[in-house]
């Protein structure tokens, strides 16, 4: 439920917006209608996981790979692909920047959670400065000795409720006032079932949704549909608002159920026509639990490709191919509706994928040559695919090289939309940029396109295994300037890699450049120290023992100075 200050951010915002009546949009080919917006969303869907994209990186043959994913590679075929965007490195922060426009530690996103005690769930006084939704603690299970106590984190986007200390965050869907926006899917950024942190209360017509990190694929409906408050039964609403399971389908599998949801609304879109549509499809797949359909299981389990860049999991292989089938319904019913030459198609990973060497089970996708996977700030864990497809006005079978992040959609989509990207980025302190003109400038000759500086930051002891070290992760903070990635561990070590000529991370450059490396920590503690506040920092743990480390390096501390 919004309360009187946000109705009055929004009122702000949309007199913003009419201020600047939506231009025509910009398109390669002059477009006399406003397009539609589909945002399709997977999860933990990794780099190599789309063959087009494994193609790009390692020459390989696409008969010659275990996963199949036609329909995302004809989304690579018919539109702009985008061979170095970045997410953040898990999902519920990278959705959080998706929705405002702004880096995840800003609004207190720090990592991705299942369901957590927070001040609100637990109807707890909220400390001076805090979020109601923060979370109390956030801890994984590891058995060596730690250096370092884990931050906290944020885990519902504000909406301007009495819990959360005066922030109301403008959201796409609010921002693009004269569209018709849905969402479907995964949310996990509305504090575990809180009231007013839901995607109807973030502009969102919600057609059905789950505030969850994960899902069953089959009956899941039951999970979803509970409303009983037994799981926190002194949060202050009357109802649990965990989800909703929308319409019947009569599809057993959920990426089939959704799929269907979605199709359904674009054939009753394509039918109202009043104004044009934002339909943000936020699939669970590919996240565990590994849950596959039989008859694709079956396809892959003695598939002669099996094995092929540490890709073997046959339940994996159907999720994505499942996924797949999915992506290819959308472009089908654009077809069919009438609408393919006025939707614009953009599809997204939430973060890198769950690497087999990395994961303490050894299950997941592989990420090679990319270092690291999910919860690591090494480009196996923040670099995604990211396509853009808008039959006939955009470039088709382009690659843009450009680094871009998950912050950038936000204004991407307004400037497609017809609005003053820039004037709306300045007003609401947004950090994306619009790069809707790379579509045409691949190689951004006109400089449209001018942020060079991405960041990064997870304060949290993992059980996932450090790529350097093979031990329980640290915290990490990162910054990528230019051709230039800075990885702080504030265990006490610094990763610095020319990525542009190293984007597999094997030259260490740290001791090489020491005055580059430090002109770049600089630049990170200064951005970390103005921009995220303290109880979402690691702090040193008072009962730490050196002499049981576990590592064969020292602890340094680097931080209590900043």
């Amino acid at each position: 439920m919004k309360t009187q200050l946000k109705v009055f951010v929004v009122f702000f915002a949309v007199i913003s917006l009419s201020s600047c009546k939506p231009k025509e949009a910009l398109t390669a080919k002059k477009s006399t209608t406003r397009p539609n917006v589909i945002f399709i969303l997977a999860d933990d869907f990794g780099i190599m996981d789309s063959q087009s994209y494994a193609q790009k990186f390692t020459g390989e043959k696409k008969e010659n790979m275990y996963y199949e994913t036609p329909n995302i590679d004809r989304l690579v075929t018919e539109g702009v692909s985008f061979s170095q965007a970045y997410s953040n490195q898990l999902c519920s922060p990278t959705r959080a920047s998706l929705l405002t426009g702004k880096y995840a530690g800003k609004l207190g996103f720090t990592t991705a959670m299942p369901l957590r005690n927070t001040y609100y769930n637990q109807n707890l006084p909220i400390p001076k400065g805090y979020y109601g939704n923060d979370v109390l603690e956030h801890t994984d299970s590891i058995e060596i000795e730690q250096a370092l106590i884990n931050g906290i984190s944020n885990s519902a986007v504000s909406t301007g409720t009495q819990y959360d200390n005066g922030k109301n965050e403008l959201t796409i869907a609010e921002a693009l006032k004269d569209y018709h926006s849905a969402f479907i899917g995964k949310w996990h950024v509305g504090g575990f079932g809180a009231k007013g942190y839901q995607p109807a209360d973030n502009g969102f017509e919600p057609l059905a949704w789950f505030d969850g990190g994960g899902s069953a694929y089959f009956n899941w409906k039951k999970g979803w549909n509970n409303k009983s408050k037994a799981q926190y039964p002194k949060m202050p609403q009357d109802k649990w608002a965990i989800g909703d399971s929308g319409q019947e389908t009569n599809e057993p599998y959920l990426t089939d159920d959704l799929t269907k949801q979605a199709l359904n609304f674009i054939d009753k879109r394509a039918k109202t026509k009043d104004k044009p549509f934002l339909l943000y499809f936020s699939h669970f797949a590919i996240h565990s639990p590994y849950q596959g359909k039989e008859e694709i299981i079956k396809h892959f389990e003695n598939k002669a490709t099996k094995g092929w860049n540490g890709h073997k999991d046959p339940i994996y292989a159907s999720l994505i191919k499942s996924l797949d089938i999915s992506v290819g319904a959308i472009l089908d019913k654009l077809k069919e509706t009438g609408l393919e030459e006025n939707t614009l198609v953009v599809f997204m990973s939430d973060n890198g994928g769950i690497d087999n060497k990395i994961t303490p089970k050894g299950d997941g996708t592989g990420n090679t040559p990319f270092l690291g996977g999910k919860a690591c700030l090494t480009e196996g864990g923040i670099r995604v695919p990211l396509i853009f497809r808008w039959k006939g006005k955009i470039n088709a079978g382009k690659w843009v090289d450009v680094p871009v992040d998950c912050t950038d959609i936000f204004p991407t989509l307004l400037e497609v939309a017809g609005y003053d990207s820039k004037k709306i980025v300045k007003e609401n302190n947004l950090d994306g940029e619009q790069l809707f003109s790379l579509l045409s400038d691949v190689e951004n000759k006109k400089k449209s396109y001018a942020k060079k500086t991405h960041y990064w930051h997870y304060p949290f002891n993992v059980v996932y295994h450090n790529p350097f070290d093979g031990l329980p992760l640290t915290p990490h903070s990162a910054l990528r300037d230019g051709d230039y990635k800075l990885i702080f561990d504030w265990y006490g070590r610094l990763y610095l890699y020319n990525i542009q000529k190293d984007p597999y991370e094997k030259d260490n450059l740290s001791n090489k450049m020491p005055d580059l490396r430090d002109k770049l920590f600089t630049k990170l503690t200064s951005w970390l120290k103005t921009n995220i506040d303290e109880r979402y920092w690691p702090k040193v743990n008072p009962n730490y023992n050196p002499k049981n480390e576990s590592r064969d390096v020292p602890f340094v501390n680097m931080f209590s100075k900043l």
